[in-house]
């Protein structure tokens, strides 16, 4: 009787560290490849590495992508992180001027 509160507690610290994040992992896994079946060529991705460009070529277990005109490289199929929203044409900003940058952020001025 005096071990059931240990017990317990031994119960709860296997859900808490192996269970729990057992779960998480497969939810992020299938997630992840839930992106990697959705991705089509013309998709704009940002790898792990912080890279973004374009699809250009899908293989069995690579992506061709384009990073910039005429500059085509093969990457692994896991090192896409995220599917990147097409960027926008032109960003207005404060002083009237319009920002264009490659990954949608209105960082560069142009003029």
């Amino acid at each position: 009787m005096e071990s059931l509160p240990l017990l317990i507690m031994v119960v709860l610290a296997f859900v808490l560290l192996v269970v729990l994040p057992s779960r998480q992992r497969k939810k992020m896994l299938a997630k992840a490849q839930a992106m990697q079946n959705s991705l089509t060529v013309g998709t704009p991705v940002m790898l792990s590495s912080g890279i973004h460009g374009t699809v250009a070529g899908l293989g069995e277990g690579t992506v061709d992508l384009a990073v910039a005109p005429g500059v085509v490289i093969t990457v692994a199929r896991p090192a896409i992180l995220e599917i990147r929203e097409p960027a926008a044409k032109g960003v207005a900003t404060e002083g009237g001027a319009t920002a264009v940058d490659g990954d949608g952020d209105a960082t560069d001025q142009t003029r």
